[in-house]
């Protein structure tokens, strides 16, 4: 069973950037896809990017395009969010998720407008952007 682990979480001002990481342990990330999600009280968990497997895919929300970049080290089992610019909207707590590995279409396409279908998720870390 994929276990993942966030890191890198914390509390930055208007502009500032934060690198998160996701460790990945008890398989391959040559054979996962990879996805960031972020939830705010009262809201639903959304998709924030996502990296295929293979590296071929990736996706980013609007709200986050030419802010965020996602990125893996598949030595070091590691997937990085690197957030730029970042804005008080960006609050909230993150998490990284993999799909299973039968969940061929959303492993290839990094699909993640159905949160339910992703099943392997770590703990989460705390992003606050406040002055």
């Amino acid at each position: 069973q994929l276990q993942l682990v966030e890191s890198g979480g914390g509390l930055v001002p208007p502009g500032g950037s934060l690198k998160l990481s996701c460790a990945a342990s008890g398989g391959s990330l040559h054979a996962y896809t990879i996805g960031w999600f972020r939830q705010v009280p009262g809201k639903d968990r959304e998709g924030v990017s996502c990296i295929s497997a293979s590296g071929a895919s990736i996706y980013y929300t609007d709200s986050v395009k030419g802010r965020f970049t996602i990125s893996k080290d598949n030595a070091k089992s590691t997937v990085y969010l690197q957030m730029n610019d970042l804005k008080p909207e960006d609050t909230g707590v993150y998490y990284c998720a993999a799909p299973p590995p039968y969940a061929t279409y959303l492993q290839a396409t990094c699909y993640m407008g159905r949160v339910d279908q992703w099943d392997a998720w770590g703990q989460g870390v705390q992003v606050t952007v406040s002055s």
